[in-house]
């Protein structure tokens, strides 16, 4: 069974069709105890997303194909609600590895970067919260906004610190720093 060419498929085991109200017509056909390539001896079941006829007909979606390995499958009803919130978690993760950066610092040991990743949802909470106090202030290529999304809150958020103040004290002047002292020499980074 090749996922980009139709004519190798065999007739589904089940299929349901849903009719989603923003999305359309979503049929999701599943194929059952298909054995994988590189793991002949653990079936899986593969089963297929497809948006057929959006509502507004504006957007076209790709197909979703998903594997399942194990001994439950998840029910075949409710597994097409799974690619409605796909997108919400492709667009979380591209907030915060580009506005948030997630992936940026070069953490030295592996709790730090845990403990780094563990501040992410902390991150969005405070912009979740952060919403009704932040005020749009759209860049020229932007359009105004009445609901924040994440992003623009994040943008609005140096206003918000402003507004409430920070509990840090102020950052010292430009070429008063002590440095390090005369012969020190830092520990090579352990990799």
């Amino acid at each position: 069974m090749k996922l980009n060419a139709p004519e190798t498929w065999s007739p589904p085991t089940e299929t349901v069709e849903r009719d989603a109200l923003q999305l359309g017509r979503v049929p999701v056909p599943r194929w059952r105890d298909y054995p994988f390539w590189q793991a002949p001896k653990h079936p899986m079941a593969i089963s297929r997303v497809e948006v057929l006829e959006t509502r507004t007909g504006k957007r076209r979606f790709n197909p979703l194909w998903l594997a399942w390995l194990g001994k439950t499958l998840p029910p075949l009803e409710t597994l097409w609600l799974k690619d409605c919130q796909r997108f919400a978690l492709e667009h979380w993760y591209c907030l915060s590895q580009q506005r948030l950066d997630w992936t940026q610092p070069q953490c030295r040991s592996v709790q730090a970067r845990e403990r780094w990743s563990d501040l992410m949802p902390w991150l969005g909470g405070q912009l979740w919260l952060a919403r009704e106090d932040g005020s749009d202030h759209p860049l020229p290529w932007q359009s105004p906004q009445d609901a924040l999304s994440p992003g623009r809150v994040a943008q609005a958020f140096a206003t918000i610190l402003v507004a409430i103040g920070a509990p840090a004290c102020a950052p010292r002047r430009r070429g008063q720093a002590p440095g390090r002292a005369t012969g020190q020499q830092p520990f090579p980074r352990t990799r």
